[in-house]
């Protein structure tokens, strides 16, 4: 018996029937006996949510022999070399082949039949349950995700002709958390110095990484936020420097000569735009990540000073000030 995941996802915004935000859901079905093996709520379908559902239905199952999807660009990638085959993959491709997962993309929706119809029966139904339970966000409504699976493959779930399980464990040399992260490759140079996404990682000057220095490392990249430098498996400490921060100033406050240039400079300070590499990942999926824009001022130890003690004058009101501005303006018109 040849068995099977199929991946599917539905990106709408009547999950929550406008009560939320719009999500997608991303469905893994077993192919041989239709029931749902793992649902998760995500923002958006991105590389992150993708490698952390698959991480949780691994764990779970163990491996497929195939994931069956479409021809997403999450899955499959149209720049692929004839002599090397890893080339080819995408992040979460190489993810499965690490662990010895093929991934197959069918060319039509009707080669999905199966998944197609059950995304037609959660588009029903689910949306049903969650506006019974008042669910609304994300997160309750991946919590909510296992019970409904249990009555949804009580209800339409099919016994298998073999009860044998396909699913594989690991392999002893096989790292599950390790593969299911982004890995991008970074040469460290001789002052022991790499870049990624426009943030500069400064090795600890150990014996080990100074015998590394102009060598290849592999950063992970994960789901939840933790960034590793690799070298064959060993992880290696690091501080970091980010070259991009903002530094802000404190609110603009009333000044008769300040606050026309003040204003051009805050326009010109908000019109400058701060952001990531261009080929680096999207970090939508991602959480508790480094690569949020931080305020350099702020991190530098900078404190906004309060406003001192007392009664506020009002200069508008003082005689001396009104006195000068009448002389001024008769001086202009005397001129004119």
């Amino acid at each position: 018996m040849f068995r099977r995941t199929r991946s599917d996802r539905r990106l709408a915004a009547w999950w929550f029937e406008n009560r939320g935000p719009k999500c997608a859901l991303l469905v893994y079905i077993d192919d041989a006996i239709g029931k749902l093996l793992h649902l998760r709520f995500a923002v958006s379908e991105n590389t992150f949510d993708y490698l952390h559902a698959t991480k949780a239905y691994l764990q779970h199952w163990g491996k497929p022999i195939a994931f069956y999807s479409d021809k997403h660009g999450i899955f499959r990638t149209t720049h692929a070399s004839k002599k090397d085959r890893t080339s080819g993959l995408t992040q979460f491709g190489r993810a499965l082949y690490e662990l010895n997962i093929d991934i197959i993309c069918a060319n039509t929706p009707q080669a999905k039949g199966r998944v197609e119809r059950a995304s037609q029966t959660l588009q029903d139904r689910l949306v049903k349950e969650l506006r019974l339970r008042g669910i609304d966000t994300i997160a309750a409504a991946n919590a909510y995700a296992p019970e409904f699976m249990a009555d949804f493959n009580r209800r339409f779930g099919k016994a298998p002709r073999n009860p044998k399980d396909m699913h594989r464990p690991f392999a002893a040399h096989e790292n599950l958390d390790g593969a299911m992260c982004r890995k991008d490759i970074r040469k460290l140079s001789n002052s022991l110095t790499l870049r990624y996404d426009k943030v500069m990682f400064i090795l600890d000057p150990t014996d080990f990484a100074t015998a590394l220095a102009g060598k290849k490392l592999i950063v992970c990249d994960y789901p939840d936020g933790r960034l590793e430098v690799t070298h064959e498996g060993t992880s290696l400490p690091y501080r970091t420097f980010d070259t991009l921060r903002s530094v802000h100033r404190c609110e603009v406050v009333e000044n008769k000569r300040l606050d026309d240039m003040l204003s051009i400079v805050a326009e010109r300070q908000a019109g400058r735009e701060q952001q990531r590499s261009k080929g680096g990942p999207r970090r939508t999926g991602q959480t508790d990540h480094m690569f949020g824009i931080r305020d350099g001022s702020q991190s530098n130890g900078y404190q906004k000073r309060g406003t001192k003690p007392g009664r506020k004058t009002d200069f508008t009101k003082d005689p001396v000030v009104i006195a000068k501005r009448q002389q001024a303006l008769a001086q202009l018109k005397a001129a004119e």
